[in-house]
């Protein structure tokens, strides 16, 4: 057992946000933590990582439990890290005890050379070289490499500041360095809002072969699907487990659902039974003791709660009343840039396409190759060289991204009301009940509102627009799974124009029917869904992939018939052939030396003497430098 919490209750104001909540994290477990926005689950994780308290209720104490030395690595969503320093420093203090090990030891080995260690030092020689060993201390800059080019940095990241990172950026650089840590429990708050389709992939087979436990709060089904075993959905504060990845969790939780809606109607006609005998009989002498006992059966009775699938859910619907000609818009020669002044960077240029009314087009690309920019440019609000042409009769609906239209000090319910002053107080109070924006939220400001409620305001702004074209940009970032849902529907439904930017794959395989893909400068028109192109992709691969074997098996088959080589590079062929072995040889050796060296560090007889020890220690160093040296020569020999 990692972790085990039982008896977790949150109050806030008058809301009871966690009832009882409890669960038990095991080494290796894979939990999905799901649930509607707002539910309580960041709530319960700052418990989980004591970043928050509960509350006592009634006689319900809190109880946290953990292992002893447990490491939790928690990414919050809106995670932050030291700006002033450059990204090699902070994934560096990924391994702060590493490095310190490190420099203790080399200032030992400094003392050792000018003028010997005492016994006490000598013992702690061997005790750092031990741990930094065995936590693969040298080994910390490749793994550094490794996970920062799986997040998609490059070498020259690692000399930035972090402070010139955008927000996504900054988060994926958090997660970066928490990897690196390698807690014993990591804990991950939407994990994959900044990421690409490729950074995803590599993630999720990253924390595939993760040691630890995993607990994850994610909106993505195919991450959730790929990596949990067990889902917990928090769901009017109670917490219930299930077993299985997110698919698995759906079926149970729909039979759960309709068990419980039949049990709940079995009680309610029991119910309706019980109280119709008590009204017919309760005046009467003859029947009312019958009647008093039917009437107690009911105050004893434990009623059970109307199934949370009954309730109402946010309905989305987009319509328009002008119908556009076919062809819709007309992009001819068109530059995608950002910044301004000296600081102007071209992400594309000369860019040209059509689109035909009716068209769903999801546009997919690494963070930075300018989705949103071309969206911000289709809507005229970026400057750009070239043309941009709608069809008369065109018009456009769009959510943006950070909802940035948005003003922060207007409440919710006023930002709806200045933008439609037709709209009475009432008709603004139905729009926003219809995306489940109700009772005291609706006053609140929009820039202290969760991202998810500031999502569904505009959802609302977006269904007043009236577009026959919508342009959206990360349509279901903050959404819970039950609004995504909802509009996936509403957006299948919707017989206009779409072109949105996601990295929803699901959005994008049930939406889109045309994607446009934007790499390396250029863009791409695929024609099909979003499965297709991946398999589109995965077939191109492994035939470059076999291309490459084949080309190489060529080369060999022509090299082994033609036979011919001069006597000179015979002679040289033979002579690296020799020095390759030698070389191997001598590594062997040595590291079979190392090998034994290292055994006797803990031999009582070694340790327990000055010399020794210092012998073995200065000789374990020079294995080490001799080592380094010989891979370099047997690397060097093998790219000749």
């Amino acid at each position: 057992m990692l972790i085990s919490c039982t008896g977790i209750n949150k109050f806030y104001q008058d809301n009871h946000v966690l009832r009882s909540v409890a669960l038990t994290v095991e080494n290796q477990d894979r939990i999905g933590l799901v649930g509607d926005n707002g539910c309580g689950k960041s709530t319960f994780l700052r418990i989980l990582t004591e970043k928050e308290l509960p509350d006592a209720f009634e006689h319900d104490e809190p109880a946290i439990a953990k292992a002893p030395n447990l490491r939790i690595g928690y990414l919050a969503q809106n995670a932050g890290l030291d700006g002033s320093k450059t990204v090699q420093e902070e994934m560096n203090s990924a391994f702060a005890p590493l490095r310190e090990a490190k420099q203790i030891m080399q200032a030992l080995e400094a003392k050792m050379e000018s003028g010997g260690l005492s016994d006490a030092e000598l013992d702690e020689y061997a005790r750092l070289s031990a741990y930094f060993e065995i936590n693969d201390g040298y080994t910390t800059d490749v793994r550094i490499r490794t996970v920062l080019y799986g997040m998609g940095f490059s070498e020259a990241d690692l000399s930035r500041t972090v402070g010139g990172f955008s927000g996504g950026e900054k988060t994926r650089l958090a997660l970066c360095k928490l990897l690196l840590e390698a807690p014993d429990l990591l804990i991950l708050d939407e994990p994959t809002n900044h990421l690409d389709f490729q950074t995803v992939g590599w993630l999720e087979d990253y924390l595939k072969g993760w040691r630890g436990a995993l607990l994850i709060v994610s909106h993505d089904r195919f991450f959730l699907d790929r990596l949990c075993t067990s889902i917990c959905e928090l769901e009017r504060g109670e917490l219930t487990r299930y077993k299985g990845n997110y698919t698995a969790f759906t079926k149970l939780r729909a039979e759960s659902r309709e068990r419980q809606q039949k049990e709940y109607e079995a009680q309610q006609r029991e119910i309706a039974k019980l109280e119709d005998y008590v009204a017919r009989n309760k005046v009467r002498a003859s029947t009312a003791k019958s009647a008093k006992s039917r009437e107690k059966q009911l105050e004893k009775m434990e009623r059970i709660d109307k199934p949370y699938a009954a309730n109402k859910q946010a309905r989305l619907q987009f319509t328009y009343s002008v119908v556009p000609p076919i062809d819709l818009l007309e992009v001819k020669g068109i530059d995608l840039t950002v910044g301004s002044g000296t600081q102007q960077k071209t992400l594309m240029d000369n860019l040209s396409f059509t689109v035909r009314r009716g068209e769903k087009i999801g546009i997919i690309g690494e963070n930075g190759a300018g989705k949103s920019t071309l969206l911000k440019v289709l809507r005229n609000i970026l400057p750009h060289k070239g043309l941009v042409r709608w069809a008369a009769g065109t018009r456009l609906g769009c959510f943006e991204q950070e909802s940035e239209s948005l003003n922060p000090y207007a409440t919710v319910f006023d930002e709806l009301h200045d933008r439609y002053p037709a709209l009475s107080d009432f008709e603004v109070r139905s729009l926003l009940g219809q995306v489940r924006l109700t009772g005291e939220n609706v006053f609140k400001e929009t820039g202290v509102i969760s991202g998810g409620e500031r999502a569904k305001l505009c959802f609302a702004i977006l269904m007043m627009e009236h577009g026959n074209v919508l342009l959206l940009d990360e349509p279901t970032n903050h959404l819970d799974l039950a609004t995504k849902e909802i509009l996936e529907q509403a957006l299948c439904d919707f017989d206009g124009t779409i072109l949105f930017v996601s990295h929803d794959r699901y959005l994008l395989d049930r939406i889109a029917d045309n994607l446009f893909v934007m790499e390396n400068g250029t863009l791409e028109r695929f024609k099909g869904r979003f499965t297709a192109y991946q398999e589109q992709i995965r077939r191109k691969t492994e035939a470059e992939q076999t291309a490459a074997a084949e080309e190489k098996r060529r080369k060999a088959e022509e090299d082994k018939k033609s036979g011919y080589r001069s006597k000179e590079q015979r002679s040289l062929e033979a002579k690296r052939r020799a020095e390759q072995k030698r070389i191997e040889q001598e590594m062997d050796d040595l590291q079979a030396e190392q090998n034994t060296l290292q055994e006797s560090l803990s031999d009582p007889a070694v340790a327990g003497d000055y010399e020794k020890m210092q012998q073995v220690c200065l000789r374990l160093e020079e294995i080490r430098q001799q080592l380094d040296d010989l891979l370099e020569e047997l690397i060097m020999l093998e790219d000749a």
